[in-house]
């Protein structure tokens, strides 16, 4: 008896141009958590459930980049700007803040682990570990930006 051949779970889906969107939140703890929840919706009328690989990973390097730009990229009065890009590919994450003196270590050299009794300093670690590319730029003498892209499985989110 011959084996049964089955097709592919995956089916090749269409190529549509790139998504994207920009918005701005204050420079706020509040500010942080909108933009993560922002995300995730975002995603999830695109078509990427909310609850997949993608999205999770996405909110979590998101939550993470707005919590420093309210935290260590705080200028009073000035908001922080969130864009958001999706290809059949990638997702591509960008936070800009107002604070382009105080930059982030370099990728694949993220700082130290703190000691067991710090409550902060491991969230560019876990963007070292769920992003698959991160980064600083462009800036100016105004703005930094953080970048970090996730790529997206070919067949599910």
């Amino acid at each position: 008896m011959k084996p049964e051949i089955r097709a592919s779970a995956c089916t090749p889906q269409p190529q549509l141009p790139a998504l994207s969107f920009r918005v701005q939140f204050s420079s706020t703890r509040r500010g942080a958590r909108l933009a993560r929840l922002l995300v995730v919706q975002q995603l999830d009328d695109w078509g990427i459930p909310r609850d997949g690989r993608t999205a999770s990973t996405v909110a979590a390097v998101v939550a993470e980049f707005a919590a420093n730009a309210a935290t260590h990229g705080h200028t009073p009065g000035r908001d922080f700007a969130l864009r958001l890009t999706v290809t059949p590919e990638s997702v591509r994450i960008e936070v800009t803040d107002t604070r382009p003196d105080k930059l982030p270590p370099a990728p694949g050299r993220p700082p130290g682990l703190p000691g067991p009794e710090t409550e902060s300093g491991r969230g560019l670690l876990l963007v070292e570990a769920l992003a698959d590319r991160w980064g600083t730029g462009p800036y100016d003498l105004y703005t930094k930006t953080l970048w970090a892209e996730v790529d997206r499985p070919p067949c599910h989110d």
